[in-house]
């Protein structure tokens, strides 16, 4: 094991289809900067976590700084699940769901700043049919969406709008979803049934206002029906959701099944089709370097 303060940086070269080059300099000046060692691992979708893992094992690493999508931040948390060592995040995939969720600056500087910033918390991770989840989970619609998003060629923001009207128009739903928590068994009907860990999807609609990151709770929320002003509502944040649109629960375990089977999404990452689906909360689990401000608006006193 090296004896020098190192930082891994893991990069995604294939990440959002954008050159990191300018990311790996800058990050490299910085941590220069600040007097660490800077070890580089670049993703091949071969066998990364064991590689990760190794590097970890060699280098000993204070922190990991991703520069990729959802997956490799998903890849890279699962290494260093109940460690000190700290995650920070400089954004680079198509949706980057995750780093929506933290409200990091679109600066490259700023971001890598924060990433190597003492302001850092612990939190929950989910764990649904034994997968990791860091932000959203969901069965319905918008698993539907991301499934002909990955199946379309265009990427971003727009390439999600662009499969937004065929989705609706060949969906399936509504759905009959059955919960079981501790509080009982609920049955109802819907579009969309999300599990979440976080407030917002990825393109940025604020799905879950009530959420925290480090309450040792998930929230399963079912929405109802295809209502424009609700929905216009998570898009503009506006966080009075009415209880007509969607149904919330707040729990640490769930069991949720359907009558047939229904597209299912981690953390933007379409996984096919399930009829059943367990959820569990492991509380302040994942070491994560975050802004200022998301520090203190998840604080117990805010």
């Amino acid at each position: 094991m090296k004896s020098e303060n190192y930082i891994l940086l893991v990069v995604n070269p294939i990440a959002g289809d954008s050159d990191k080059s300018s990311i790996i300099t800058a990050v490299e000046y910085e941590v220069s900067q600040r007097n660490y060692k800077l070890k580089i691992y670049e993703t091949t979708g071969d066998n990364d976590k064991e590689a990760i893992d190794s590097l970890i094992g060699e280098y000993n690493p204070s922190r990991i700084l991703v520069a990729g999508g959802d997956g490799t931040i998903s890849l890279v948390a699962e290494c260093i699940l109940a460690t000190e060592i700290c995650l920070g995040i400089l954004p680079a995939g198509s949706a980057n769901g995750i780093a929506v969720n933290f409200d990091l600056p679109e600066i490259l500087s700023k971001q890598i700043d924060i990433a190597l910033s003492d302001c850092t918390m612990k939190l929950d991770v989910l764990f649904i049919n034994g997968k990791l989840c860091l932000h959203i989970a969901d069965l319905g619609l918008n698993a539907e969406l991301i499934k002909n998003y990955e199946n379309s060629g265009v990427r971003g923001k727009w390439g999600y709008f662009l499969q937004s009207i065929p989705t609706l128009f060949n969906s399936e739903s509504p759905f009959h979803f059955t919960v079981e928590t501790d509080g009982g068994t609920l049955e109802e009907t819907g579009i969309l049934l999300a599990i979440a860990n976080a407030s917002k999807f990825g393109t940025g609609a604020t799905i879950n206002p009530s959420g925290k990151m480090n309450d040792g709770k998930f929230e399963i929320l079912i929405f109802k029906n295809l209502d424009f002003i609700e929905i216009f509502k998570t898009i503009s944040d506006q966080p009075n959701m009415s209880s007509d649109f969607v149904h919330v629960i707040s729990t640490n375990k769930a069991q949720i099944s359907s009558r047939k089977k229904i597209p299912f999404q981690i953390d933007g990452e379409f996984l096919g089709e399930v009829d059943t689906v367990s959820a569990t909360i492991q509380k302040e689990t994942l070491l994560m370097a975050v802004p200022e401000m998301f520090c203190k608006l998840h604080t117990p006193n805010h």
